[in-house]
Formats: C-alpha cells, structure tokens, sequence
C-alpha cells in the first residue's frame, strides 16, 4: 500500500507530517510553483507529471494505491485530471477541501466570478492589491486598462519585467500577520484587495487587515467543486490514507 500525496498547502504538509510519524508507505508530489519550498517527511518528486497519461504511468510504475488530493482549491485541472485517470485505473481518491471564507460584520466584499470581472466593480485609478499569486496574473488586464496601480505579491522573486504599465511585483513569504498587513496597506495606499477563496486560518490575515481599514475586497469565488470523497479537516484525510482508501 503507497499514498501519494498532492501537496503545496499548509494541510499537505501536516499531512506528510502525520504520515511520516505513523510509518504510512506514503510519497508527496508538488506542481513546482514554488521554487524553493519547505521540505517534506516523504519522498517528494516536484514537476509536473505530462498529462493524464503521464499521471497513469507513474501511477503504475510507483504502485500507488490510493491518491489523496491536498492541493489548492484553485489548483482545480489538476484535481480533475487526478480524479479522472484515478477513476478509469480503480485507484481510491479524496481530496482534502479547507471550507471557504465567509462574509462578517463589517467586511465589504464583492464575489467575483473570475479575475477579469475585477474591472466592473474597481474605480479608475485605484491602488489594487493583487494577493492572488503571478500566475493568472495576466487575466487582471481589464483592471490595468482603468488606469489602476497593481500590486501583486508572490512568494518567488519575479522572472521577468511587471507586465502593466503601472504596478509592481511585491515578495514575500506567508504567513504575514493582521499588523503586518495593515501596515503594509497604509504603507500602499490600497484601496481594493483582490484575493481567491482559498480558505484556512493564516491567510485571513489580510482580510481582517481590510475589514479594519475599510478596504473593499473583491472575493474570486472557487471554481465548481468535484464529485468525489472529499474532507474539509486533515484528521478524517490520514485516517483514510492509513486505511488504504478507505472511509473509516
């Protein structure tokens, strides 16, 4: 019996850690975004796999038996092709899901169906803050036509020039705190944050630091969710993985 493990989230690696300590045969496969992560307790391989073939034969050639999903609610093709080609193999398959943020008191947002929607609710001018990575950075083009200041902030130093005229790229490493943030916002001059519903503890920082200073938060809302065994909390997920695929 041999998991693999989807990983890149914070769930992930407290589930390598898990597994690790209870000797579950288990590996960690990483898309590679990032290019120095935190290291894992598991075998880890990093890259992408050649599409679903790809994904079948190593597999195979592993002698995987079950695959548990611990990756991002956005990383949503890669979740549907795992599912997929584990389904057509008869390989077991769960997907750990952190709930999404929800509305409170005092917070101001605006869901978006996609990055580009931005556009319609965001004032000409305005100082955005990007906390949605570099790679749909590009999708934010209609807002950048509005004459706005983007800022996006990534965890890797930019490979290449900022692609809008005004904007920059901001680095930094989660988790960042309500104070930190704040500063930072007052620091900007931001006046809208952009953020994808991604969910968890530590990055609600940044939307606590908007509700206090009264920023307006354009909220992308998670794409359609799969039609498979999936856990919201990370004790249910290694309870499955030790049990070879299977709802305990």
């Amino acid at each position: 019996m041999t998991v693999l493990l989807l990983a890149g989230t914070r769930e992930a690696a407290d589930i390598a850690k898990a597994l690790a300590a209870k000797g579950v045969s288990a590996e960690a496969s990483l898309a590679g975004a990032t290019r120095a992560p935190k290291p894992l307790p598991l075998k880890t391989r990093s890259g992408g796999f050649g599409g679903a073939q790809g994904f079948a034969d190593y597999l195979r050639g592993a002698g995987i038996t079950s695959v548990l999903d611990a990756t991002h609610p956005f990383a949503a093709r890669i979740s549907a092709r795992s599912l997929a080609v584990c389904t057509q193999m008869g390989i077991p398959y769960a997907q750990v899901m952190r709930p999404p943020w929800q509305a409170g008191e005092g917070d101001q947002w605006t869901v978006l169906a996609d990055e580009a929607q931005a556009a319609a609710h965001v004032p000409r001018g305005a100082v955005v803050f990007l906390a949605t990575g570099r790679q749909t950075l590009e999708r934010f083009a209609p807002l950048a036509q509005k004459d706005c200041t983007l800022i996006c902030r990534q965890i890797d130093p930019p490979e290449g020039a900022f692609p809008f005229p005004k904007g920059e790229f901001m680095v930094g490493r989660p988790p960042f705190s309500v104070e930190d943030e704040i500063a930072l916002f007052r620091l900007l001059g931001v006046d809208w944050l952009i953020v994808k519903n991604a969910g968890g503890e530590a990055p609600r920082s940044k939307l606590t630091a908007a509700r206090v200073l009264g920023i307006p938060v354009g909220m992308i809302a998670r794409p359609a969710p799969l039609d498979c065994t999936r856990f919201d909390t990370i004790a249910p997920a290694i309870a499955w993985a030790e049990a070879g695929g299977k709802i305990q």
